[in-house]
């Protein structure tokens, strides 16, 4: 029933209250500043893991993780909120002859733009716009590619495990599951007649309200492969929650609201600034998210 023209169910975030950080590791942590805080004009985190080993790096309110190890590529493409395309353009062409010897790519979609990391992850960066709610800079959409077939029971998963209001609609190549995992943002798993890669590790963080619900499932089915610890836990299979067949490996570091981490602010710079155009007062970029 809608109340004054409007659907209450629409209001829903559901449990997953925020899809946090994408974890892909990555062998050179020079190339990887390169690319995310040069390229994109993202911020390195001042707090946490700032030796070589490992590297977070702040995009609003979300992150990348990227341990150094051998490469992890997302199957699928990482959807970006940037507040300027133009300036995102003119560093991207910046760093081009650094990365020449990589997968570093680029292209101008029109309405947004493309970018390939060095070890071949896909960004998809846009501009602010009521598509992506009250998204100035962040992560609004992390999208998968998945078997034929699997769009459906994915869906049913993430409804009736994870408490996530979800949907299965056409897009581009074909069916796609669309999840809700917080405010504007989704997981996005796109069927494809394309072959893929065998599962390399890379993982997400979500947090989520119910906790033990989740767990509860899939400590029943043997799924869970990191037992509560530091308030979270970790699984990699999605399954048919009426069959149990294996749809889709993607590994989910599972937060309750109990976390610490949980809403963490998080610094991010005005990727702007210059030191021979300096503008006093403008280093902090924000706010993240509209009013």
């Amino acid at each position: 029933m809608k109340a004054n023209g409007q659907d209450p169910a629409a209001e829903d975030l559901g449990n997953i209250q925020l899809l946090e950080h994408v974890n892909v590791t990555q062998p050179d942590q020079r190339a990887a500043t390169i690319f995310y805080l040069m390229g994109l004009g993202l911020t390195r985190d001042p707090y946490m893991n700032v030796g070589i080993s490992n590297m977070w790096v702040n995009a609003g309110e979300q992150q990348f993780h990227l341990p150094t190890r051998p490469a992890q590529v997302i199957p699928g493409n990482i959807g970006l909120v940037m507040p300027n395309l133009d300036a995102l353009r003119e560093r991207l062409t910046g760093v081009k002859e650094h990365l020449k010897d990589t997968r570093f790519a680029w292209s101008d979609a029109g309405d947004h733009v493309e970018a390939t990391c060095p070890w071949g992850n896909q960004f998809q960066c846009w501009e602010p716009s009521e598509r992506f709610g009250r998204f100035v800079l962040g992560m609004p959409y992390v999208e998968f590619m998945v078997k034929p077939g699997a769009a459906a029971g994915i869906a049913r998963f993430y409804q009736a495990v994870m408490g996530a209001p979800s949907r299965v609609e056409e897009c581009d190549e074909g069916m796609a599951a669309i999840v809700s995992a917080g405010r504007d943002q989704s997981l996005v798993f796109q069927e494809t007649d394309r072959e893929l890669p065998e599962y390399d590790g890379h993982h997400i963080a979500v947090y989520v309200a119910d906790f033990s619900g989740p767990y509860a499932f899939l400590e029943k089915r043997n799924l869970v492969t990191e037992g509560v610890r530091n308030h979270q836990i970790r699984f990699v299979d999605i399954v048919h929650p009426e069959t149990g067949e294996v749809l889709h490996k993607l590994e989910h570091e599972v937060r309750s609201l109990a976390h610490p981490m949980f809403k963490r602010p998080m610094v991010n710079r005005n990727p702007a600034q210059s030191q021979m155009g300096y503008a006093p007062g403008r280093d902090v970029f924000g706010p993240v998210v509209s009013a």
